[in-house]
């Protein structure tokens, strides 16, 4: 029994030095095309119910960043698509437009997006905004983009002091989709 199991184990062996093999076509690789898509964090802020002091009018709170994303002219000869979400936490008892403006370098507005973001009123408050979606003009409109600008225009209501409580949260993310080769 032992001799014809290191037969047949002979045999198995035989069978693996055996193989199919096809000529190999290096020129495929001038047709190689990789398409990554990276994902990377967008915008943050958190303002604390109390650095919203007001007199219970409506009020604008503004904030630009630079976002230099595009000086990188490999990357944005790859773009082909970016997709950028967003998320809103308010526990503050007010409503709020939140508009994030798209800026090229004379400080012109690109685009604008809206956000509403109603008042808190116990319980989660999170707000999940549908995808914005950057093809076609609007790509090429991001692409300018050399700065973003955060507007928070503050709704009526009690008025805001040192000793209100909670925060307006925004959260974002961009996926940029790139085509290489």
């Amino acid at each position: 029994m032992k001799s014809s199991l290191s037969s047949l184990n002979l045999i198995f062996l035989a069978f693996l030095f055996f193989s199919c093999s096809s000529n190999l076509d290096f020129d495929q690789v001038k047709d190689l095309k990789l398409e990554p898509a990276v994902l990377a964090n967008l915008a943050y802020f958190d303002i604390p119910a109390n650095k919203l002091i007001d007199d219970g009018g409506n009020h604008v709170l503004a904030d630009v960043r630079g976002f230099d994303v595009f000086k990188d002219k490999f990357f944005t000869n790859r773009l082909t698509k970016a997709e950028f979400d967003f998320e809103i936490e308010n526990t503050i008892d007010r409503a709020f437009v939140v508009n994030l403006l798209l800026l090229n370098a004379n400080d012109e507005v690109l685009e604008t997006i809206t956000f509403n973001v109603p008042a808190y009123t116990g319980g989660s408050n999170v707000i999940k905004y549908p995808t914005e979606s950057f093809e076609n003009q609007r790509l090429e409109n991001l692409k300018q983009t050399i700065n973003i600008g955060f507007v928070v225009f503050v709704a009526a209501g009690p008025p805001l002091n040192d000793d209100s409580t909670g925060s307006l949260k925004l959260k974002s993310s961009a996926t940029a989709y790139l085509i290489i080769g």
